[in-house]
């Protein structure tokens, strides 16, 4: 099976030197796992945004450090909060011939009738399901056909899933995953509408200034005082 793939040298810069790498456009990260002590690692920004694109974190990314391959899950990353660049990734070492726990996502396809015919409003209660499988067996993401929910009682469900072969679900068979909740009515949104005013004006009353007596009368003290 063909994998995404991206090149990495070892990093010997550490701790807030990183953010030179940063600016550089590099990403440091760190490789841990199967038969293999931590390694601290750096890569191409533009690259590493490129791959995880592709392969997300559910899919083995053939990770080449220093000329040497290793099949690696992108176990997690982290984002800048203003940029939103990514600052550092963690790397999973798997073993192609071992089975691992993994999170895939969940995607919703299709145009559920109850939307469409009733003006219902789609509801994703899961967005990623538990599974076991051998590495490369694992996919980026599990499709799921909204188009069977036709009426506001229909619920799919974690046991309604097509999951593709070779992988074992772990999470709960009952869960839900979608569903369509149905418009609301005139008296449920003129009671919505009461609960804002409601809350609206509790607020305008808590930044009213109110007048302390006793302050003032510490004010003319210091005043007083002062003379």
């Amino acid at each position: 099976m063909q994998h995404a793939r991206i090149e990495a040298k070892t990093r010997e810069i550490r701790g807030r030197k990183t953010s030179a790498l940063r600016a550089d456009g590099l990403v440091p990260a760190v490789m841990y796992g199967f038969e293999t002590e931590p390694k601290n690692i750096e890569l191409d920004r533009n690259a590493f945004v490129k791959v995880y694109a592709q392969a997300g974190e559910s899919t083995v990314v053939d990770l080449e450090i220093d000329g040497k391959n290793h099949p690696v899950l992108i176990a997690e990353i982290q984002r800048d909060p203003l940029t939103d660049f990514i600052t550092h990734a963690d790397f999973r070492r798997v073993d192609p011939k071992r089975k691992i726990e993994a999170n895939i996502p969940l995607k919703l396809i299709g145009m559920a009738p109850a939307v469409k015919e009733l003006g219902g409003t789609l509801l994703q209660t899961l967005e990623e399901v538990e599974v076991m499988s051998l590495p490369d067996a694992l996919v980026h993401e599990i499709e799921v056909d909204v188009t069977k929910l036709a009426t506001f009682d229909d619920v799919i469900r974690v046991k309604d899933l097509v999951i593709p072969a070779g992988i074992e679900i772990k999470s709960d068979l009952e869960q839900a995953v979608a569903s369509v909740q149905p418009p609301r009515s005139e008296a449920e949104m003129a009671a919505l509408d009461a609960a804002v005013d409601a809350d609206v004006s509790k607020v305008e009353v808590l930044t009213e200034k109110k007048e302390d007596p006793a302050a003032e009368g510490a004010d003319a003290e210091k005043k007083d005082a002062k003379k």
